[in-house]
């Protein structure tokens, strides 16, 4: 492995702790499964947007997820609409 793959390697289990540790239940599964499923694919890009949100309060995040608020223009990006995405798949394939 190369410095920067290392590095990145490393960033991809850093936000994945994250993701599963955040202090609010729902949102560490929200997060954190969809970080497990995802995070090994994304690039330096898709790393820092995940970096970003997960910078917001929980309270947040769930609300935009769950579609109890909408998503402000300014936190409207790629990773956030597959977050979204991918929990509305699974919220629907437990029913």
């Amino acid at each position: 492995m190369t410095p920067t793959e290392d590095a990145t390697a490393l960033a991809r289990k850093r936000l994945a702790f994250r993701a599963w540790h955040r202090g609010t239940r729902e949102t560490d599964l929200i997060l954190g499964r969809f970080a497990d499923a995802h995070i090994a694919g994304f690039d330096e890009a898709e790393l820092e947007a995940f970096a970003s949100l997960l910078e917001m309060p929980d309270p947040d995040i769930f609300a935009w997820v769950t579609g109890s608020r909408p998503v402000p223009v300014s936190m409207r990006s790629s990773i956030l609409a597959r977050l979204i995405a991918f929990h509305q798949q699974s919220v629907s394939s437990d029913v």
